[in-house]
């Protein structure tokens, strides 16, 4: 470690020490942090603005990537020699712990920006030694270069590992693409250390939305069961409720959790403080690398990662039915690992049940099951799944190969995002499909009718928000295309206003049958007519969005689209611990907008009337005027709190209440960043700019998911 000889001269931006001065979070530690919206800028993108990635893949030498994979397999190193000579189990990990960060609560995390690479994850102690998998990809990933992502990498070396060990696979869609810089929308925890779990209520089952893992720094639940207490039937409970969280029913999950401990074995040599501090914490010189191991040589035999020690299977490196054969062969005693962590071996196993040692010395060592694989005869439910797939080992590999294809591909969103040529062509209802739609019919006859009819501006506009603001960019899910705003659980949600919706889509029903187009257009034109009749202006429009049916819809996994909260029309549900104007930001980035379109949005949206308590409608005339803006900022008004998110004014001189607002309100007033652009808007020279900014927001809104 380098002395501190002398102070430096200047304090640099790119300080790490905490002696080089606070920060406005360290001054401020509730200020609104807006970063969310500007992360990912093109500026920390080294490929350019001007970059395809999509169009870079079509000149991808698929076939001889997947050669070069199969090689790497079985090319031992010896700075991290594989175990049984292959290295398929270890990439296996490193596929499943890439994609198995997707939760469905936010769409949020998953495989589709090769975010492993980056803090936290690339040094949680349940990615512990994946620093190396990575290491040994990088002379590939330097060959292929542009044509081939590491999000997309990761994910196909995975299938091609599965493939090499006799496995099936569903098949592959690329299309991931890097980010530069670790997600700081993606809510882990509230943990401080590693391992913690202040993310319940009162029960196992009041796991804090949106997380899916049971303690900070895990993929999904622990290994020898809740805490460390290895108790089948409780680590079955975790194993439903975090699998669950990710789409995953009762088959997926322990087809998931068969198939992939198939393969390999699990790592607890020695004693766990011997191991050193994982990536991010560790020194200079080890180059990016963590988790040194000083137990004897520190890899292959010795190598000490979860603790938990042993194989599962007799061949960890062949697909065959093993792993249940083993499971219902033998009754399993609880032991302790070299480590010291909880695991089950066979009671009396026979000596051709064991496995070999990993470095091919011969010898042989006894199975070994964790608390979580126990669950899976244990519980009575995984039970009937195990049994049915023990009797069936065939229908075991489809049941794998489909739920291992849908947790990889599971935050890509519709299946027209994927590339490369084993993609499937079965649609699976995951996927959200929807027909194709036609783009044929006569717009302006649409646009005609709409005006023409007995809906108001502000019921299309509201009609057309609630239906283009489900989309979420995280995992491309929900939007206007499919009009599942007309279908079940979206026609019911409280935000939507079930009794307004049902009458306005009633109406927008006529008149898509009678000019033979779809829902999903119409429900957007009406939006498109609303705004041009406030606002004199043309809205763009670009027909030909489809109409999903109830068949085409999991109604389940769409209820985790639902608003609990949406600050462009001032709902919300309920009181949260987080503020109304965080929630706001959180959908704004869902949404993929930009700071200034958010304040373009909300000021646009309520001087055109939309507000579900009524609040902030100040300007009367229903225009797409700057006008929100100057109310906002004016002052000849004193505000006041009146309730946990409600807020009135009073005119300075007469004492008269004259307004009433939200938080999602008045944060553009009191923060500093959006007053800022609040200002810009208000001016009396940019009515044109807000106007032009609004619409090409909403614009964006209603297009986000067209691909």
């Amino acid at each position: 470690m380098r002395d501190n000889v002398g102070g430096c001269p200047v304090m640099h931006g790119a300080a790490t020490s905490a002696t080089t001065g606070t920060s406005n979070k360290d001054w401020w530690p509730n200020q609104l942090n807006l970063n969310i919206l500007r992360q990912h800028d093109r500026k920390s993108n080294p490929l350019g603005v001007d970059f395809s990635y999509r169009k870079a893949f079509e000149s991808l030498d698929y076939d001889n990537l997947k050669k070069d994979l199969q090689a790497l397999m079985t090319d031992s190193q010896e700075w991290w020699p594989a175990d049984y000579g292959h290295y398929g189990p270890f990439f296996v990990r490193m596929s499943w712990h890439a994609a198995g960060t997707y939760r469905t609560g936010d769409g949020r995390a998953g495989a589709r920006t090769g975010g492993q690479r980056f803090a936290p994850l690339n040094s949680w102690p349940d990615n512990g030694n994946l620093d190396k998998a990575r290491r040994l990809l990088w002379p590939i990933k330097q060959k292929y270069g542009n044509k081939i992502s590491w999000a997309d990498l990761f994910v196909l070396t995975g299938n091609v590992a599965i493939e090499s060990m006799g496995g099936k696979t569903f098949g592959f869609g690329a299309g991931r693409e890097d980010t530069w810089h670790p997600s700081e929308d993606i809510y882990w925890g509230i943990e401080t250390e590693w391992l913690g779990d202040k993310r319940y209520e009162d029960t196992r089952q009041s796991l804090e939305n949106p997380l899916a893992a049971v303690q900070m720094g895990l993929i999904y639940v622990n290994p020898e069961g809740p805490n460390g207490n290895p108790d089948p039937l409780l680590s079955g409970q975790d194993i439903r409720e975090t699998f669950g969280r990710m789409g995953m029913n009762d088959e997926e999950t322990v087809a998931l959790v068969a198939g992939g401990h198939t393969f390999g074995k699990a790592h607890g040599a020695g004693d766990p403080d011997l191991v050193g501090v994982e990536p991010e914490g560790a020194e200079i010189e080890n180059m990016g690398l963590g988790w040194m191991n000083s137990h004897q040589s520190g890899k292959g035999r010795d190598t000490t990662t979860s603790g938990v020690e042993g194989p599962w299977t007799t061949n960890p490196i062949q697909w065959d039915s093993g792993y249940f054969d083993a499971l219902f062969k033998y009754e399993w005693a609880l032991n302790k690992s070299p480590a010291g962590a909880n695991i089950w071996n066979p009671v009396n196993v026979a000596q051709d049940d064991m496995a070999p040692e990993v470095d091919g010395s011969g010898e042989k060592v006894t199975l070994m099951m964790t608390t979580a694989d126990i669950a899976m005869i244990k519980d009575p439910e995984y039970l009937k799944v195990s049994e049915k797939f023990h009797k069936n080992p065939e229908l075991l590999k489809d049941a794998f190969a489909r739920a291992w294809f849908k947790l990889l591909h599971r935050d890509m969103g519709p299946k027209e995002l994927y590339l490369g040529p084993e993609v499937p062509e079965e649609d699976l209802i995951w996927q959200d499909p929807i027909p194709p739609g036609q783009s044929g019919y006569d717009i302006d006859a649409v646009k005609e009718a709409l005006k023409a009819s007995s809906l108001s501006q502000q019921e299309m506009i509201e009609t057309a928000w609630a239906s283009g603001s489900t989309f979420r960019g995280s995992d491309m899910r929900g939007g206007t295309n499919g009009a599942r705003l007309r279908l079940e659980p979206q026609k019911s949600w409280d935000a939507n206003k079930p009794e307004q919706l049902s009458k306005v889509l009633s109406v927008l029903e006529g008149i898509a049958t009678s000019h033979n187009a779809s829902m999903a257009d119409v429900i957007v034109l009406a939006g498109v007519v609303a705004i041009e009749v406030a606002s004199g202006m043309k809205v763009p429009f670009v027909a030909g969005r489809g109409d999903a049916s109830e068949q085409q819809t999991d109604v389940e996994t769409f209820d985790v689209l639902e608003p609990v909260a949406d600050g462009f029309r001032n709902y919300l549900k309920n009181d949260f611990s987080i503020s109304p104007e965080e929630m706001m930001l959180d959908k704004a980035h869902l949404l993929g907008l930009t700071t200034s379109e958010l304040t373009a949005l909300v000021g646009g949206l309520r001087s055109m009337g939309v507000s579900a308590t009524g609040d902030g409608i100040w300007t009367k005339s229903g225009e797409l005027t700057n006008e929100w803006f100057s109310i906002l900022l004016d002052m000849s008004v004193a505000w006041k709190e009146t309730g946990s998110n409600s807020y009135e004014a009073t005119d300075r001189a007469t004492g008269k209440v004259v307004r009433t607002a939200s938080r999602t309100d008045l944060v553009f007033g009191s923060n500093s960043e959006l007053r800022a652009i609040a200002e810009v808007y208000a001016q009396e020279d940019n009515q044109q700019l807000f106007a032009d900014t609004f619409i090409s927001a909403w614009n964006k809104v209603m297009n986000a998911d067209r691909l």
